[in-house]
């Protein structure tokens, strides 16, 4: 299983990012997904996640500013992320829960398999 998460950068308040995941080496949408972030001195926290029949959950932190989607054709993952704040300045890394394709969960211990990361930065 691969992970490999890329799209982040710095942006200013308000600003957009749309994170990419492409997944290799399982089949895509017999897999739970999901994305997590992680910023300096805190826990690992969920953001969202989609299951293989395409039900979402999102944190209420980035309800209706975040959008989670996937091409299972393309076997990527996608996090659309607009009116970012400086509190969503993190690593975002994409996760994948093996046997658990129908599951939504936020919770980092779900997941079994894990990306390196990609950097956002929103700061004037």
């Amino acid at each position: 299983v691969q992970l490999v998460e890329s799209g982040g950068g710095l942006v200013q308040p308000g600003g957009s990012l749309r994170l990419s995941c492409t997944a290799s080496g399982f089949i895509f949408n017999n897999y739970g997904m999901g994305w997590f972030r992680q910023a300096p001195g805190k826990e690992r926290e969920g953001v969202a996640c989609i299951n293989s029949v395409g039900s979402i959950r999102y944190a209420d932190s980035v309800k209706g500013r975040f959008t989670i989607s996937k091409d299972n054709a393309k076997n990527t993952l996608y996090l659309q992320m607009n009116s970012l704040k400086p509190e969503d300045t993190a690593m975002y890394y994409c996760a994948a829960a093996a046997g658990r394709a129908l599951w939504l969960d936020l919770l980092p211990g779900t997941y079994t398999d894990w990306g390196q990361g990609t950097q956002v930065t929103v700061s004037c």
